[in-house]
């Protein structure tokens, strides 16, 4: 059999979406990440950015990426474990430290490497993984990675993941590894019974908070601030690609951990590492943070508006938390023919489709800014008002 019968096959189907006028995916954009952008000359409110704090088009953290830029050029040529680590990478790690309240932390150049990379050198073959089963991609392809094993339990399913740990041998070690908060459906770890399981069967706890840091907490510190629990989490994994308006990503913790990490990881050792520009603009946005607490509160006004009002219009939200808003529509097709129809009426908004969740349940994936005004929201809204009961999923 020819290995490339599956890519013929998949390009059928590729055709005949794209044929079809509602392929949904690769849509150029040529503007920067605002509440509105730029798609095919046409302006678009968009609901599918992860730019929560509205930071990615910042002049004080575009200015600090050209200052560093101009100082240090455009990339570093190498790996951190040799000659690719700049002074402002460790004095990132520092400010991301003290921030987190945590001893030690490694920059990666992207968030799904830092996962890929701490995941597949920690879990060796004496250890196992707890994992909610709606892990993000990148933690469930660490997993994999490894050598330990890993026992998914169904999500956020206290009792089944507290029954799978139990039997987990006492010789093994055990690391939990769960979203703070999980990407598609904008529902939250429940960290605080987490928490108790961990201690009840002599676990660690490591939480991906890519969607909670900046987010959530008093002081935006992420979903273990927010329950009061951060003392309890061993690993706290960020990207800077979300409320940090760059590319990167991180792993805190112990500093023992952390420096195991820095000479295990081949996701580190053997990856360039992140670019100064994007350094620079991750520490800016960092500081942006702990100064303008109000750009949280903001978000937060927006995510809230919007769910009491899509509620109120029929749609049906799932479990959503935090500002990632998903709305069920059905099956593969209505997700995709929902994407174009509202494009067509001025959204921009992101189809969430099967294996990424069940068959019949495709969804519309929106997220919300710190920037946008209700001028855009009500945009929005009218124009999912007006597919929904165009398309019968609202009456």
């Amino acid at each position: 059999m020819d290995i490339f019968q599956k890519c013929a096959d998949a390009a059928k189907y590729y055709a005949q979406v794209r044929e079809a006028g509602i392929y949904p995916y690769y849509r150029a954009i040529s503007s920067g990440q605002d509440p509105v952008v730029t798609h095919m000359g046409k302006e678009l409110v968009m609901l599918g950015s992860n730019n929560y704090l509205g930071l990615t088009n910042n002049p004080e953290v575009k200015e600090a990426a050209a200052v560093a830029l101009a100082m240090f050029g455009t990339g570093c040529a190498g790996s951190r474990l040799l000659n690719g680590t700049l002074d402002i990478h460790l004095e990132l790690e520092q400010r991301l430290a003290r921030f987190l309240g945590r001893e030690d932390v490694l920059t990666f150049s992207t968030g799904f490497q830092v996962n890929l990379g701490v995941l597949s050198c920690l879990l060796q073959r004496s250890d196992v993984a707890l994992a909610d089963n709606l892990n993000h991609a990148s933690l469930i392809d660490g997993c994999r990675l490894a050598f330990g094993k890993t026992h998914k339990y169904l999500h956020n399913n206290m009792e089944d993941l507290d029954k799978k740990l139990a039997n987990v041998p006492a010789n093994k070690g055990k690391l939990i590894v769960v979203d703070g908060v999980f990407s598609m459906e904008g529902d939250v770890a429940k960290l605080p019974e987490i928490v108790e399981i961990k201690k009840r069967h002599g676990a660690r706890l490591m939480v991906d908070d890519a969607h909670g840091v900046g987010v959530f907490g008093e002081m935006g510190r992420g979903t273990p601030e927010h329950f009061g629990v951060e003392d309890e989490v061993d690993l706290i994994m960020g990207t800077f690609s979300k409320s940090l308006a760059t590319v990167g990503g991180f792993i805190a913790g112990p500093a023992d951990v952390i420096d195991f990490i820095r000479h295990q990881a081949r996701a580190a050792i053997f990856s360039a590492a992140a670019p100064p520009p994007s350094v620079a603009a991750a520490m800016k946005a960092l500081e942006i943070i702990e100064n303008e607490p109000e750009r949280r509160k903001n978000l937060w006004e927006n995510a809230r508006f919007m769910k009491r009002e899509f509620q109120t219009l029929g749609f049906d939200t799932g479990e959503s938390e935090s500002p990632v808003i998903p709305l069920v529509v059905g099956e593969d097709a209505d997700a995709f023919t929902m994407t174009r129809k509202l494009q067509d009426r001025g959204v921009f908004a992101n189809p969430v489709i099967s294996p990424a969740v069940p068959k019949g349940r495709a969804m519309m994936r929106t997220s919300y800014m710190a920037t946008h005004t209700m001028e855009h929201l009500e945009r929005a809204l009218e124009a999912f008002a007006a597919t929904g009961r165009e398309m019968g999923i609202i009456s």
